[in-house]
């Protein structure tokens, strides 16, 4: 578990390094005029991006390039998921996409290969997300209950990550540059390959599962598949809001947030770090609350939690709403921010470690990485819809947009309440 958890670890400082800074060096540098010229390709994409929306200002193309960008990273994990399941296995495919991310990562060090960067971070992490976590549900027998704990430990090495890395791109951006910053996210992916080549040994054997054969087995694999599936749409809703807080978000504390503690202005980059503290922070309260529920026979069951963690994400979007409101037009206080990222994290626990155990649990061993891979397009999905809403930010209040946020989220909470039933005749230990 831990060299699983810590391999994640550092892509995430790669990986959140990377994106606390994209729509910011996007927005900030990359589309200035005289500097665009510098990135290879950049002009057409952008021309190509403009004939589907309309012509864009560079905050709205960075938002949507951002959105491009997050809905293929996510995207792509369903096909790493089956070259890993029934090609290459999933160790190997895990260190592929590992030395690909490093080298996208060292590539957005230089403005010339910026789009070519991106490119070869997608292919990675498609082969990489696709398989390190689905490593994760063969250490452990069938209905061990520690399975689920195990993976809110891995989401806390995602945050852990999420923390470090803002802080240290964030300053290294603020003082020696938005490539200084990137050239580091290329070295923790270094650090993360070398981390599972050198734990690899401890890891469950790498072979493919066994055909099953029974028709027993084939019907209850079937039947599990199509849950699996008629889930997947719940996950959107979410994942439209969630995608709000890496894109729209940072443009709008930039603009609108008070950023100044003490005579100090706050990078930007660092509400990122703080928005993978809060989980840091509140998971061990949460696993405790949900052991001490347990033995009490009164623990909710997966969707109810789900169901939570989006009702709880849309009453932290009320906060934001509420600050905007009141900073009239002034600048919002930044503890309005700061309870949004609390709030919206207590959500984000009860929700993302709970889908990611329903659909490792519940997948066939044969496709559970081609089966994580599906519910990874549900981030595909809310990035490409978020990076759309993005350009709607400029012509709408504050407040008026993160209350629209706010209600997609509280409705996959319904959805989630009232389908939950017909679901579990599919998956019966959701």
């Amino acid at each position: 578990m831990w060299v699983l958890a810590g391999t994640e670890l550092w892509e995430r400082i790669s990986f959140k390094g990377m994106q606390a800074m994209l729509v910011l060096y996007t927005a900030g540098q990359l589309l200035i005029p005289g500097w665009a010229g510098r990135v290879i390709g950049l002009g057409p994409f952008r021309n190509a991006v403009e004939r589907l929306t309309g012509p864009l200002s560079a905050d709205a193309f960075a938002a949507q390039l951002f959105g491009i960008y997050i809905a293929l990273v996510t995207m792509t994990p369903i096909i790493g998921g089956w070259i890993g399941d029934r090609v290459a296995g999933r160790r190997a495919t895990v260190a592929a996409g590992a030395l690909l991310m490093t080298a996208g990562h060292f590539a957005l060090a230089f403005d010339a290969s910026f789009l070519l960067g991106l490119l070869v971070l997608v292919v990675g992490a498609g082969l990489f997300r696709g398989n390190l976590s689905a490593q994760i549900r063969a250490l452990y027998a069938d209905g061990d209950r520690r399975q689920a704990d195990a993976f809110q430990l891995y989401a806390l090495s995602v945050n852990l990550g999420g923390f470090i890395a803002p802080l240290s791109t964030g300053l290294l951006a603020q003082y020696w540059g938005w490539h200084a910053g990137f050239a580091f996210a290329g070295a923790g992916m270094l650090v993360g390959l070398v981390t599972y080549l050198a734990g690899s040994r401890h890891l469950p054997s790498d072979r493919r599962a066994e055909q099953e054969t029974g028709q027993a087995s084939r019907r209850v694999d079937r039947r599990a598949i199509l849950g699996l599936l008629l889930l997947w749409p719940l996950l959107v809703c979410f994942w439209i809001a969630q995608s709000q807080v890496w894109n729209v978000y940072n443009l709008w504390a930039r603009d609108h947030a008070d950023l100044d503690v003490l005579g100090f202005a706050v990078p930007v980059p660092w509400l990122a770090a703080l928005d993978s503290l809060a989980p840091i922070l509140l998971a061990p309260l949460v696993i405790a609350h949900w052991r001490r529920l347990a033995t009490q026979g009164r623990e909710p069951r997966l969707l109810g939690k789900m169901a939570l963690g989006c009702l709880l994400f849309a009453l932290a979007e009320l906060l934001l709403v509420a600050g905007s409101l009141a900073a009239e037009s002034g600048k919002v206080a930044l503890g309005w921010a700061l309870g949004f990222h609390l709030l919206s994290n207590a959500g984000w626990l009860h929700f993302v470690p709970v889908e990611t155990t329903v659909y490792a649990s519940h997948a066939p061993e044969r496709l559970r990485g081609t089966l994580l891979g599906v519910a990874s397009l549900s981030v595909s999905a809310g990035s490409l819809i978020s990076g759309r809403m993005g350009a709607f930010y400029e012509t709408v209040s504050p407040a008026e947009y993160w209350a629209a946020n706010g209600a997609l989220a509280a409705v996959g909470a319904m959805a989630l309440l009232v389908l939950a039933r017909p679901l579990r005749k599919l998956l019966p230990q959701v």
